[in-house]
């Protein structure tokens, strides 16, 4: 096996263009123009916010949302399976670029997606999560293979900043096209939308091609050598998981890291819908207002990167998760277009700083040497992805029992309450 050189600046350019391709799955299809396309074509005068799926009903951004809790769950319960085949086999980079197509294509097939196709426009946004969420993983678990401990922090947040620059390039074409349809002879007022969940899945495949070209294949692991296929996974499963156990860290970091993540990956997925539904602000404004939280934050992930070398990570992520809270109780009260514009730009600050910082700091807790890290990192994922099957589902559920998203926001600031003690008691370790 040759030696990966680390800090090599062409490689960590190379990774972070993963970054840069699948960030406007994240922006367009889960935080901007898809959900309020969603939101707008399955609001009827004959049914309101009710929309009918293979006979069932159910209010439209409660479906929505109960189908991406769906996928983030089959997710989370394959996941450790998945990556620990990928280790035993030297298969990381061959299943990385699996889930990128199979998300990429997803995401081109919600081109057809109107209110008669709703079963399959649902099902393809399902694929497209699934497609997302696993090449993520094999992405973040190449952080501590190409980068030092010392520059993780400092790589995790070039790689969110990639992505940040990447995802509002391609949304301001996007906008372009929604907002100036007559300028490409566009009459169909459905089509503009469509365009750009088309244009979002070749921009994914496109630049995903940038670090599958770089990235290095990373040979099969050692153990279970001579077993069947399913005994060797077993083996890689109970050797990262004795490992874990061993690292006191580890095993505080998740809990805490759980419960804030309930938080924010909520608040991030339903942003657009809230702001739809509580003040009516419309495309062109929500849009624009999600344009602006990526662009702040791209400097959020590199301040609070420079503010946890002065202070450590976790008295930041602490400091970050009170700023969470305090967003959950205002969103509650929220009654202008002024405050969610400043909730807007706060969310953004925040939001790169604890996504970048979180990552890097369970890949420094991850011991040095260690190569099977697609398996160690597949256990942050899970936590990740559970998290927002949680978050997802009780903010469906509130809103599907109570008829008001304000109570469903509001409830978000309990996981970040239980998130900051948990975090309180990693400040003893000198890794924190």
């Amino acid at each position: 096996m040759s030696v990966i050189k680390k800090d090599n600046k062409k490689l960590i350019r190379s990774w972070a263009m993963f970054d840069w391709a699948n960030s406007a799955y994240n922006l367009v299809i889960t935080s901007t123009i898809f959900p309020v396309y969603y939101t707008t074509i399955t609001n009827t005068k004959e049914h309101g916010d009710v929309v009918k799926f293979f006979g069932f009903e159910f209010v439209n951004t409660a479906l929505s949302n109960f189908a991406l809790a769906f996928a983030y769950l089959v997710m989370a319960l394959t996941l450790p399976f998945i990556s620990s085949y990928a280790d035993a086999n030297g298969k990381k980079k061959q299943i990385m670029k699996f889930f990128t197509t199979a998300g990429a294509v997803a995401c081109m097939g919600l081109f057809f997606f109107k209110l008669e196709t709703l079963e399959v426009g649902i099902i393809c946004f399902v694929i497209a999560a699934m497609g997302y969420i696993g090449g993520v993983l094999f992405n973040n678990s190449y952080l501590p293979l190409i980068a030092s401990v010392e520059q993780q922090d400092k790589v995790s947040a070039q790689g969110f900043s990639y992505g940040y620059v990447g995802c509002v390039t391609l949304q301001i074409l996007c906008f372009i096209i929604v907002l100036k349809p007559d300028w490409f002879g566009i009459t169909d007022p459905s089509l503009p939308a469509r365009v750009s969940f088309l244009m979002v899945g070749i921009w994914w495949l496109g630049f995903s091609l940038i670090p599958f070209k770089y990235l290095p294949n990373i040979p099969a692991t050692r153990k279970g050598e001579g077993l069947s296929l399913i005994n060797k996974v077993k083996a890689e499963i109970s050797s990262v998981w004795g490992h874990i156990q061993q690292i006191e860290e580890i095993k505080k970091f998740l809990p805490a890291f759980f419960f804030y993540s309930i938080g924010v990956q909520t608040l991030m997925i339903v942003a657009s819908a809230f702001g739809e539904k509580v003040l009516h602000l419309g495309a062109t404004k929500l849009i624009g207002t999600i344009l602006l939280i990526q662009l702040v934050a791209i400097a959020g992930a590199f301040i609070m990167s420079a503010i946890s070398a002065r202070i450590g990570n976790v008295r930041v992520l602490m400091l970050v998760v009170v700023i969470w809270i305090s967003i959950c109780i205002s969103a509650y009260f929220l009654t202008t277009e002024i405050q969610f514009y400043i909730l807007a730009a706060l969310v953004g600050l925040v939001m790169g700083g604890i996504q970048s910082l979180s990552r890097s700091t369970f890949s420094k807790l991850i011991p040095e040497g260690i190569q099977d890290t697609t398996a160690f990192f597949s256990f942050y994922d899970v936590t990740e992805k559970l998290a927002i099957v949680v978050g997802l589902f009780s903010f469906a559920l509130i809103e599907q029992m109570t008829h008001n998203i304000r109570y469903s926001a509001l409830s978000l600031s309990l996981f970040f309450v239980i998130g900051l003690l948990l975090l309180a008691r990693l400040l003893r370790f000198n890794k924190s």
